[in-house]
């Protein structure tokens, strides 16, 4: 656990340190989390978990259209019945941003996001975090996958708070794992 926290606070003061600099470019970093929440037959066998993400935009202010790419982890625990196991999923997508027209005066902006993306799952025993070797249960995969989503963006002088909800397909052997991370965070830089 300490490794974890050790790490996220690595992420996060790099973050921190290379807003100024994504600034003069217009480049938006995102640091955000939430639930995720599992559909369909996945939903079957998986309990609703938690996520990390980790993003850069580049959306231009006089112009609708942007690019996210983004990193995010999750961690959903199976049903108690098929045993005690948790679903790793760790995925990386490029996406599409369109950011709704809204006046110059207002502070709340929707957007549309959709992309594809690369989602590796493992299962692991536990609650352990499955790295090389360590509490792997041997089930693993690496699949391509698609999402669709919507969000907004609240701006507060140079920090940006946002609240957004994607639908993942995940393309896989057998059924597509589907779920829907809602995630919350702050965007540093950016127009």
């Amino acid at each position: 656990m300490r490794r974890i926290v050790t790490r996220v606070a690595v992420v996060l003061i790099g973050v921190l340190a290379a807003a100024r600099v994504a600034n003069a470019q217009g480049a938006e970093f995102s640091l955000g989390g939430g639930a995720s929440v599992p559909l369909s037959n996945f939903g079957d066998v998986a309990k609703t978990g938690y996520h990390g993400l980790v993003g850069i935009s580049f959306a231009p202010a006089s112009f609708p259209l942007g690019f996210q790419f983004d990193g995010q982890y999750h961690r959903l625990k199976q049903d108690d019945n098929i045993g005690d196991r948790t679903n790793q999923i760790i995925m990386g997508t490029g996406n599409l941003i369109y950011k709704f027209k809204t006046s110059e005066d207002s502070k709340f902006r929707p957007y549309l996001i959709a992309g594809a993306g690369i989602y590796n799952f493992k299962l692991v025993s536990g609650n352990n975090v499955a790295g090389p070797g360590v509490g792997n249960t041997g089930n693993t995969a690496t699949d391509f996958g698609l999402n669709a989503g919507a969000g907004f963006d609240i701006k507060a002088r140079g920090i940006g708070f946002f609240a957004e909800g994607r639908f993942h397909d995940v393309f896989n052997d057998g059924p597509n794992t589907k779920f829907i991370p809602i995630t919350v965070g702050i965007r540093l830089g950016g127009n």
